[in-house]
């Protein structure tokens, strides 16, 4: 069966929209999930807290001392002594934890489960509401082809409910058409050095210019890539007709005899995959993969 969005006023499937009542209602679950990190990161030639995973901000200047990672050095400080001085950053024990959620018109399709946006939804709640568990600060981006919106990252329960919102009613306005790669610039704008960053999408338009983002995203914060695909995407059958539907336009397409683009069409979706299999293993990137048959919970687990 495939799903359309001209069911959702007759009849708000959440398998095609999402509720507010839904994504609040994963509080519960989520504290039992622990969030994404990498390994401790060095500071000044000295490893960082127990804390993994935390921002740093600035605490003060003081004169340089053999050893100091010289990428470290206040040139402000040093202009304005005449003495080489040295940045120290302290741990910031409230992590910005920064969620990116891909809501472009492939998200809004499933042949069985639900539909990508959804799942991508309460995927983004679960992981919203476990920041908020931890006592992190919860901020995110929303983006289609046509807008992206960001919310800077604020502490408690008031800055989750703002970021389900956000979900649950997307903005509207029409800005310049947006591509992958615009988005990941502008979220290597938004997301602080020190940021845990989860991108939940189906990553289409994934290309050079893209990852070089991710590369430098990677660079000062936690990436974690969270695919979410349909089971029809990875794989489709050999034979069948099949119908789409777009709210407007209806297509039949009738896949018997044509056993080259069928493989054709799967060589891209494994492509695509392991190309971010691959950025993940070089850039230290945490890679999850999730169908929209798969528990949401469970995937995070």
């Amino acid at each position: 069966m495939l799903f359309s969005k001209t069911t959702v006023s007759a009849t708000a499937d959440e398998r095609i929209a999402v509720s507010l009542k839904t994504l609040i209602d994963l509080a519960k679950p989520a504290a039992s999930l622990t969030l994404h990190h990498r390994h401790t990161r060095r500071q000044s030639g000295a490893y960082l807290s127990r804390f993994k995973g935390r921002g740093m901000e600035f605490d003060e200047a003081r004169l340089y001392q053999p050893g100091d990672d010289i990428r470290s050095i206040d040139w402000r400080v040093t202009a304005r002594t005449g003495k080489p001085h040295t940045k120290i950053f302290r741990e910031e024990r409230e992590r910005p934890v920064f969620i990116s959620v891909d809501n472009r018109a492939a998200m809004h399709f499933a042949t069985r489960g639900v539909f990508k946006s959804v799942l991508a939804a309460k995927l983004a709640g679960l992981l919203a509401w476990a920041a908020q568990h931890h006592g992190d600060r919860i901020g995110g981006q929303l983006f289609s082809e046509l807008d992206c919106t960001e919310l800077k990252p604020q502490n408690g329960r008031h800055a989750v409910l703002r970021f389900l919102n956000m979900l649950v009613k997307p903005n509207d306005a029409e800005i310049n058409p947006l591509t992958l790669e615009h988005v990941l610039a502008r979220l290597t704008q938004h997301a602080h050095p020190g940021s845990l960053i989860y991108i939940i999408s189906d990553f289409r338009g994934l290309n050079d210019k893209a990852e070089i983002h991710l590369a430098k995203l990677s660079q000062h914060c936690d990436v974690v890539l969270i695919f979410v695909y349909d089971p029809l995407e990875s794989h489709l059958p050999a034979k069948g007709r099949f119908r789409f539907t777009d709210d407007e336009r209806e297509v039949v397409i009738d896949s018997g005899g044509d056993e080259q683009r069928i493989l054709n069409y799967q060589q891209r979706f494994v492509a695509r995959q392991q190309r971010l299999k691959q950025l993940a293993k070089a850039r230290g990137l945490v890679f999850i993969k999730c169908s929209t048959t798969d528990t949401p919970l469970q995937s995070l687990t």
